[in-house]
């Protein structure tokens, strides 16, 4: 049974929907799936370090090929999955931030990027030269809401599951399909 890692954003945790389902894609592909919350304190700024910190001895403890999704400040830990040639996830990455990018760039095992056109740190042109694995939503913003009436935002929500499912079944576990 494969392995996942969860990272919140700052101020989303790993059972916000957009974390959350995910999680339940992953569970019904018989993922054992690691939810992880930061502690209140988290350092102001870009804490690389704290991620790093956080992050190294929860994946010394699990498989050596588990799934990493980070959402905003989980993705400060893309260069840990890079070292480790992780597969991911990386919902709403701070692809602003030149070690996050140098990080996606070093990476050797396959990666999804999500995100909304309405995010200040999205970069479309950036995500697509990253990486052939891109989901971006036309005026999402950075916790992927769209202006308007609110079913909009919960029909986000159902793209980025569906693209989570077929980044795990077509590329991360191709042969993993569940069976029904």
């Amino acid at each position: 049974m494969p392995d996942a890692l969860v990272l919140p954003g700052r101020l989303y945790g790993p059972y916000a929907p957009l974390l959350q389902y995910p999680s339940e894609a992953l569970r019904a592909r018989d993922v054992r799936v690691h939810p992880h919350s930061w502690p209140s304190e988290v350092p102001e700024g870009l804490p690389y370090d704290f991620v790093r910190a956080q992050v190294e001895p929860l994946l010394d403890a699990l498989p050596p090929r588990t799934l990493v999704i980070g959402k905003s400040l989980g993705t400060l830990a893309a260069p840990v999955a890079a070292e480790r040639g992780l597969p991911a996830i990386w919902l709403t990455p701070l692809l602003t931030e030149v070690r996050v990018v140098e990080a996606l760039r070093a990476a050797t095992a396959p990666f999804l990027l999500v995100g909304g056109s309405g995010d200040r740190v999205w970069q479309s042109d950036l995500a697509k030269e990253l990486t052939p694995y891109v989901l971006e939503v036309d005026g999402a913003d950075h916790g992927m809401m769209l202006p308007g009436p609110l079913a909009a935002s919960a029909a986000v929500l159902g793209f980025v599951v569906t693209a989570v499912e077929q980044f795990l079944d077509g590329v991360v576990w191709r042969a993993r399909v569940p069976q029904t």
